[in-house]
């Protein structure tokens, strides 16, 4: 399922990166944050896949460095997004959609810092590998209430990039994406470049809506 996930989060991102090249076409500083923006979400996506087949009762570092790339990453992505909605507004968007992005934006930041201090303090408590493998928590143990606030502050992190990704609906209403093939010849068999009269092209819409 995270695999998948990461895939769509993918496409997600990179629908997103086009759409904003295409609208901000003369703001170079637009266009750096929206590369930059680019390379953090494909890197938390990447992570995702990293978590995805590194269980951590098996190989505990590359499971971490997934989820450091998911959580951390993504995070950044989100602020990264929300500057670039900044410089949309109000031209291209109300800046209601950038203050409600800011929101998500602030809601991941504060939730990746909770989770990053109550998981210290749960590890400063107990072993570090006993902390990591330890599958069954209850009411009591050392370092119980860190981990429980280290485990609400993950899922909310990825509830935050969940609404984030929410708030693209709208704007994707508005953009089409087409594929389109170019033969460069009438046969398969040889690899000369193709002339005019042999030019064909197929055109096939990949999402609804125009801008």
């Amino acid at each position: 399922m995270l695999n998948i996930s990461s895939f769509l989060g993918m496409a997600t991102i990179y629908v997103r990166y086009k759409q904003v090249q295409v609208l901000m076409r003369e703001e170079h500083r637009v266009h750096r944050l929206n590369a930059l923006g680019l390379g953090l979400g494909f890197g938390s996506c990447l992570g995702m896949c990293v978590v995805a087949n590194f269980q951590k009762s098996v190989l505990i570092g590359m499971h971490f460095l997934g989820a450091i790339m998911t959580f951390g990453l993504g995070m950044l992505y989100v602020l990264v997004q929300s500057a670039v909605s900044y410089h949309m507004q109000p031209h291209v968007h109300s800046k209601r959609v950038f203050l409600v992005r800011l929101a998500m934006g602030l809601w991941s930041l504060a939730s990746v810092i909770i989770m990053v201090v109550s998981s210290g303090i749960m590890y400063s408590s107990l072993p570090a590998v006993d902390a990591i493998l330890k599958s069954h928590w209850v009411p009591g143990m050392p370092a119980y209430t860190a981990h429980l606030v280290s485990t609400i502050a993950e899922w909310s992190v990825a509830f935050s990039f969940v609404t984030f990704f929410l708030t693209y609906i709208r704007d994707f209403q508005k953009i089409t994406l087409q594929a389109e093939a170019e033969l460069q010849s009438n046969h398969l068999y040889d690899s000369t470049r193709y002339n005019e009269s042999s030019h064909y092209r197929e055109e096939s819409p990949l999402l609804a809506g125009s801008i």
